[in-house]
């Protein structure tokens, strides 16, 4: 009978097909400390998710002997962490780190990762947070174009910084190389693929052409959640902020945008799947620290598949 054989074929092919990354891109704000038991909050958002990689920003000393926040996650998950000294980016993954790669800035650092039938090097990187752009356009919504796009290039580091971290990578040989290579971030600043031509009647008939954006799409990387979810008017993945979604003050609206986000430069593989956590919002009522998602960005989960 030839029943045993393809069976057996079946399940070694099945065995040695590499597991989905889940890539959870998320900035704990402060560390978590600002929320009763934040850390412990932190832990379960990661367990619930089912990531098996995170990169984050804002790994923070978290006291009582625990020191930063993302290798104490990492320790409690049976996990092994890259931190580098003196940044606040952590990448924390259930699989081999087996090198790490440094970055002359404290907005990024890598490593190279092992994981079951895949190779592939992840990033964390995390930019200024000075001269929001929305922020900036909502206090002065007849802004023109250029002062817009100064937010990025003057107002901030965040386009300089952008180019030097497609530079390190090139210079690292990880642009184009042969493997898969992650580089997820806290932009603070939105990606010109929410304000192109289908958003421009929400936006003063503007597009903007946002230069960190582009540049990490003209260097090769796709926004992996635009490729899962095309249209920014259908799923927005705002990230920022599941906090604060109103003004203090005024108690008007805030802007809300999609800041954190993870891009690919592979061809091996493909983002199937990209959602936002909280998947539900909580009460604007509720104090800070009585939160359960221990943030003021929201977290990105997604899935990559290897491809033939």
């Amino acid at each position: 009978m030839r029943i045993l054989p393809v069976l057996v074929c079946l399940l070694a092919t099945l065995a040695s097909r590499a597991e989905d990354l889940r890539v959870l891109e998320w900035n704990v704000q402060e560390g978590a400390n600002r929320f009763d038991n934040g850390p412990e909050k932190a832990l379960k958002v990661i367990q619930d998710s089912g990531a098996n990689l995170v990169l984050m920003q804002e790994s923070e000393d978290i006291g009582g002997g625990r020191h930063k926040l993302g290798p104490w996650l990492a320790s409690q998950l049976g996990w092994h962490a890259h931190q580098r000294l003196g940044t606040a980016l952590c990448i924390l993954t259930k699989f081999e780190i087996a090198e790490t790669f440094s970055h002359s800035g404290w907005d990024a650092i890598g490593a190279r990762i092992k994981a079951p039938g895949l190779d592939f090097i992840a990033w964390s990187c995390w930019l200024d947070y000075r001269s929001y752009l929305p922020d900036y356009w909502h206090a002065k919504p007849d802004a023109s174009l250029a002062d817009l796009l100064a937010c990025e290039t003057t107002g901030s580091a965040r386009s300089k910084q952008t180019l030097a971290i497609i530079a390190r990578l090139k210079q690292l040989r990880q642009l184009g190389g042969p493997l898969p290579l992650l580089v997820g971030g806290d932009w603070n600043c939105p990606s010109h693929l929410d304000y192109g031509a289908d958003t421009q009647r929400l936006h003063r008939n503007l597009i903007l052409p946002l230069p960190s954006s582009l540049a990490l799409e003209q260097a090769g990387l796709t926004d992996t959640f635009r490729a899962v979810h095309p249209s920014a008017l259908k799923t927005p993945g705002v990230t920022w902020s599941p906090l604060y979604r109103t003004e203090p003050k005024t108690h008007r609206p805030m802007p809300m945008d999609r800041i954190d986000r993870l891009y690919l430069s592979a061809t091996r593989l493909k983002a199937v799947s990209a959602i936002t956590y909280p998947l539900q919002l909580e009460s604007a009522r509720i104090p800070r620290p009585q939160r359960l998602f221990p943030s003021d960005h929201s977290a990105v989960l997604t899935v990559l598949r290897q491809v033939p």
